[in-house]
């Protein structure tokens, strides 16, 4: 393979950047491109930093550097690596990739140092995908996650669970060219409870999805209600800072606002929408305002619903049934989960929740005087952790969205492998869905994985990584 170059840190300038090597030719593009300071120089010690001066394309010092040569098979590649710890700007570091490319490498891919690790073997195809997923790990339970995919828990799961498949098939087929042969007897009994087995734990598996894509993406949390019902001062005590303009007029908010936040290690996305009034009291820009707002609340995975305790508190039916606005948006919510906040009970608080709210939850809060806003956020996180199945376990054992796929192919043709055999058909037909499960779980390591498959996974991880 070519030698590769490429920046290992992101683009902009900073106090260290990284110029990174990777194939045959590393070592001799370093010894070409490094000025050692000792004057005992003489080669490089593997594995240990060495300091210099870096040239440019005319042999000038560039820059004050460390650099390292690591032998491989055992580096992050499989093969000979070198790297350049410079100073961060980005014009040096472009002038040292250069350089190299000059010498005889080649610009890596988006990827391809993993890529290389792939099929050097000092990966399976899962932990590759691990790396991309550790990088963009947006809370330190994802980080987590991301690091036991990483050490290969869930390649190996999937490796055992195909080589059980493997096992039955061998013992299928032997049954079917020896049919006379009395060792070893071929029982279908043990050979469905075998199926079954496997099919259990694909399950497990599955299960897990839904969390880990949590842990991974977090969740969209839309801020409901009717108009000055408090939804941009919610957003900005969650996050802690003045993010959104509040105001006492109605129908401030026009578009929605976004923001990050985490509860308890889980990451939020909060949405502050337009609040929902009669189309008669808004203008044109209002009504598109809203109308984003109808599109946000179907795609949220979940509503926190305010009140406007200053408005409702005056009101001596509004325990009977909810206004217009939060009618509204329970009928868009569906089947997901609401949180039901009473605000600004800084003005008027409520004896009893209204009788309207069913098994909701419900939470009387002042976004004023930050009265119960820990507890609603307490509430929240739980709320969203049961609604997907749980805390999910940093142990790795669960899929993304690429395995899931997979594994729910795999799941499919083993239940119709026992499906088949039930309805009493010959068992070289039923093999022929257990050939299909076994290649499913080899793509999920990457055992004969197609170039094109290699290609899609890999495009999307930085260059230089």
């Amino acid at each position: 393979m070519p030698t590769i170059a490429a920046i290992a840190t992101p683009k902009g300038n900073g106090g260290i950047g990284i110029v990174r090597l990777s194939g045959p030719r590393s070592k001799d593009l370093l010894s070409r491109s490094f000025l050692p300071q000792s004057s005992t120089f003489e080669n490089f010690t593997p594995w240990r930093l060495q300091h210099g001066k870096i040239l440019d394309s005319h042999d000038e010092p560039l820059d004050d550097v460390l650099v390292v040569f690591m032998p491989g098979p055992a580096t992050y590649t499989g093969e000979d690596v070198a790297e350049v710890h410079c100073h961060g700007g980005w014009l040096i570091l472009q002038t040292i990739l250069q350089n190299f490319i000059r010498l005889g490498a080649r610009q890596a891919e988006p990827g391809e140092f993993t890529k290389r690790a792939f099929l050097n073997n000092r990966m399976d195809l899962s932990q590759a995908e691990a790396v991309a997923e550790l990088i963009a790990a947006p809370s330190r339970d994802a980080i987590r996650y991301s690091m036991n995919r990483m050490d290969g828990v869930f390649g190996r799961k999937i490796g055992e669970l195909r080589e059980n498949l493997e096992n039955l098939r061998v013992q299928a087929t032997a049954a079917l060219d020896f049919p006379d042969d009395e060792v070893d007897a071929f029982s279908s009994s043990e050979f469905y409870n075998g199926i079954q087995n496997v099919l259990k734990s694909i399950s497990s598996l599955l299960s897990g999805h839904k969390r880990a894509n949590t842990m991974q993406h977090g969740v969209l949390v839309a801020l409901a209600g009717a108009v000055n019902a408090g939804k941009s001062s919610m957003l900005n005590a969650l996050c802690g800072k003045n993010r959104a303009l509040v105001c006492d007029l109605p129908g401030t908010t026009r578009d929605f606002l976004e923001e990050w936040i985490q509860i308890e290690g889980l990451p939020i996305r909060l949405c502050d929408t337009a609040g929902l009034r009669s189309h008669n009291n808004a203008d044109t820009v209002e009504n598109m305002g809203m109308q984003k707002s109808r599109e946000i609340l179907e795609d949220a995975d979940a509503i926190l619903l305010l009140l406007d305790g200053a408005v409702l508190g005056k009101q001596d039916d509004m325990a009977a049934q909810p206004d217009e606005a939060t009618a509204e948006i329970l009928e868009l919510a569906k089947n997901k989960p609401v949180v039901v906040v009473w605000n600004k009970s800084d003005i008027f608080s409520p004896k009893q929740p209204p009788t309207w709210l069913g098994d909701r939850p419900f939470f009387i809060t002042s976004c004023e005087t930050g009265h119960n806003l820990d507890i609603l956020c307490k509430n929240i996180h739980d709320l969203l952790i049961s609604g997907c199945g749980g805390i999910a376990e940093s142990n790795g054992l669960a899929p993304n969205a690429r395995q899931a796929i997979i594994l729910e192919e795999a799941h499919e043709e083993l239940e119709s492998l026992l499906a088949d055999m039930e309805a009493g058909q010959s068992l070289d037909l039923c093999l022929a869905h257990l050939d299909s499960a076994c290649d499913r779980l080899g793509q999920i390591i990457g055992i004969n994985s197609s170039a094109e498959l290699l290609d899609r996974i890999f495009s999307s991880f930085c260059i230089g990584k």
